[in-house]
């Protein structure tokens, strides 16, 4: 067993969390729900952070059109790190400094979680990838992400203003 495996898992769970608030962010940007929405009722529980249980729980209506606010999704996102930082590389004295990295803490202590990438001479996330650590440990890059996870996280880091 890794010797940060209780981190790792945390990364897992953060990210699972980032891919439920970007399904939910594409949805509302295309769909604003009534009779020709096709989202089911444990997607909408899965958004709202809502237990489901399969043929027990049934979304109320005030609930779907909680989860088709474009707005609160928004800010759920904003609220949802930490903190979100930026540093510049190397430059002479006098020049102007230029973020090129970024960083999202989502959350600390033991274990720790965050996201880290380049920025690009536009200052938007160029590649994002997600690290952990546990109490004593380096930060670790967390490999586990399929391609849809990976697209996510870009999607989510996409949603935060490095300037």
């Amino acid at each position: 067993m890794e010797e940060n495996e209780h981190a790792r898992s945390q990364a897992a769970a953060q990210l699972a969390g980032i891919v439920e608030m970007v399904k939910r962010l594409e949805h509302t940007s295309e769909c604003t729900g009534g009779e020709e929405c096709e989202i089911t009722d444990e997607e909408i529980c899965n958004g709202l952070n809502l237990h489901y249980e399969a043929g027990k729980t049934i979304v109320t209506e005030e609930e779907r059109e909680e989860y088709h606010d474009e707005e609160a999704i928004e800010r759920m996102i904003a609220e949802d790190p930490l903190t979100v930082q930026v540093r510049s590389g190397w430059q002479s004295p006098g020049e102007e400094l230029k973020p090129e990295e970024f960083e999202i803490l989502l959350c600390t202590g033991g274990p720790a979680v965050r996201i880290v990438g380049e920025l690009n001479s536009h200052n938007e996330p160029e590649r994002a990838r997600i690290e952990y650590q546990d109490w004593g440990t380096p930060w670790t890059e967390y490999f586990g992400a399929d391609s849809e996870e990976m697209d996510a996280l870009a999607t989510y880091a996409g949603q935060f203003f490095y300037c």
